[in-house]
Parts: structure tokens; sequence; C-alpha cells
């Protein structure tokens, strides 16, 4: 058979790999471009954070920006299995619009790399230098390459990294290095967490195909070199002391009830509360009768996408009024 059409790997909805080592990606792949958004009046642009690397952010800047203050930063970085969607793709263009122009922060989407062409850590390694990135801007520290938007706008003492699906492993992932390289972090959101495990959980049930499809996956997109209970992929599996690295000081993850995740996300605020971490706040929303990262796309139209918005707001804001959490 011709290595170019025959089948490697079949990672669908998101890609196949073909003996060739060509691969097709079957979504998110489209590109919006940068600018002014009609809608919110949030404007963006593209920036290279190491062109070496070929590691570059989309930034979001709302309409309003007050004078006498800075903003919060949020570090974004989004899903798509670790293997589909970028910073430029128009579902998650449209949602940092809206959560740029909700909660009155300046932005940092990442263009990070994408497995099976850079298996894990890689990604973790971009979110990484793109934390670092923002932080050094953020407080001046890097004048010979000054980004305005940050070092004009952005508060250095209030960064949030964020993220949905694997964006939120990223996001914990990245909160995890930052404890353990002194890097503060105010805030860590995390939507829909993509957490596994070789031991299921009541909400992915009991079909050991479920487990075998995980250690497949899973193995996919680190390319064998991490096991299903490694902490990248179950930070449940971590000893309570090690949580000591998280390196935020509030925490809030969001759930769906309609999810085989959500018990992961929920055990993970569980195990955060009984841990050695030394933040102040864990927070559990919850949402009912609705599936994995539902918010993308009814953002907007329905009533518990906008309630989930006004959570993260609320989070990235300081305050708690107004929404109901698991706490």
């Amino acid at each position: 058979m011709d290595p170019d059409t025959e089948v490697d790997f079949d990672f669908s909805p998101f890609l196949v790999r073909y003996k060739s080592g060509r691969v097709h990606r079957l979504m998110g792949s489209s590109r919006v471009n940068a600018g002014v958004d009609a809608a919110t009046g949030v404007t963006c642009k593209d920036v290279a954070i190491d062109a070496d690397a070929g590691l570059a952010a989309r930034l979001y800047l709302p309409k309003a920006i007050p004078t006498t203050q800075k903003l919060p930063v949020l570090v974004y970085f989004h899903g798509g299995a670790f293997a589909v969607h970028t910073a430029f793709s128009a579902v998650h263009h449209r949602f940092l619009n809206a959560l740029v122009a909700a909660a009155g922060v300046v932005a940092v989407s990442v263009d990070y790399r994408l497995v099976p062409e850079h298996p894990l850590p890689a990604a973790y390694d971009d979110a990484w230098a793109a934390l670092r990135w923002t932080l050094a801007r953020c407080a001046g520290r890097d004048q010979d390459q000054e980004e305005p938007w940050l070092a004009e706008h952005g508060d250095a003492a209030r960064v949030f990294v964020a993220g949905d699906s694997a964006g939120a492993n990223i996001a914990h992932n990245v909160a995890m290095k930052a404890g353990a390289g002194g890097a503060r972090i105010e805030g860590m959101v995390l939507l829909h967490p993509y957490f596994r495990g070789k031991d299921l959980l009541p909400s992915e049930g009991a079909d050991p195909r479920f487990s075998q499809r995980v250690e497949r996956t899973w193995g996919f997109a680190c390319a064998g070199r991490y096991g299903a209970d490694h902490p990248f992929i179950n930070p449940l599996a971590m000893p309570a002391e090690q949580w000591a690295a998280l390196g935020c000081r509030r925490a809030l993850v969001t759930v769906a009830g309609l999810d085989t995740l959500r018990d992961r996300g929920r055990r993970y605020v569980e195990t955060l509360r009984g841990s050695a971490w030394g933040g102040e706040e864990a927070v559990l929303y919850e949402t009912d009768g609705e599936g994995h990262v539902y918010f993308l796309e009814k953002s907007g139209w329905g009533d518990k996408a906008d309630k989930e918005m006004d959570a993260v707001v609320s989070f990235i804001k300081g305050r708690r009024e107004g929404w109901i959490s698991t706490s």
C-alpha cells in the first residue's frame, strides 16, 4: 500500500496520521485575521514570541481602557486535544473577544506547537515560554523587545492563566512549572479540563475499551514518553505535598454535567483543597445538562454559556456575587 494513504493512527474526529508521516487535520485549520471585532470593539494583533522557535500569540485589548490603572492579564491556551486548532481559529477568536470585552483584560492567546508533529512536552514548553515572555513585558524587564499593549496596560501583579479542555491541562501544567520557577500567578481558570488516568471515574463509565483508548490517545500525544498516570495527564495521582508547587493564589475549575471529564474536574478541586497547596481559594463551577466545552459554540446564544462566562469574569475580578458554585 501507499504509505501516504495507509493509516498509521486514526485520531478522529481530530486528525489522521498516515504511515508516511503525513498528517491530515479534520477540523480546526481555518484562520481568522486579526483586527477590530465589530460585535465587542475588542482589538487584536498577532505577535512573535520566539520567531526562531515558531512561537506566536494573538494579543487582545478591550475597547474600554482605564487611564488610571492597568488591566488584568489573561494568558490563554486553546483546546483541541493538543492536536488541532490554533490561537487564530474562529471558535477561540470569537470566545476570546467576548471574554476580553466582559472581563476587561489584556489577553495573550498562545499559539503553541501541536501534536503529533511536536509531541508533548512541546506544548508545555511553549506555554512556559509564553508566560515568561508575558510577565517580562508586563514588568518592563525587556526594553529591547517591548510589547506596548502589555507594557502600558498589563498589570504584572494580576496575571491569570486559563484554557479550555487540553488548553486547561496546559494551564495547570504551566502553573505547576510557574510555582517551581518562582513566577507569580494571581489565578488559574480551567474550563472543562482534560485530565485522565488509568482507573476510571464514574463519569467515564466502566468499559475497559475506554481506558484503552485513553492510553492510546495519550500515548499518541506524548509519543509514548509518559504513562496514563503521569502528573501531566493525571494530577490526581500526585502526592498531596507536590501540589505545593502549583503557582497560583486562586483557582477556578468548571465542569459540565454531560461531560465524561466532569468527575476529574470535581476531584481536582477536592484534591487541591486537601493538599499542601498554599493558595487561598479553589472554586468549582458546574453546568447541568451540557457537554464538553459547549460554551465555545453557544456563547452569546445560550443562558448557561452566558452564566459560565459571568462566573469566569467574576473570578477574574475577584468577586462571586450573582452566580452559584459548588465550593
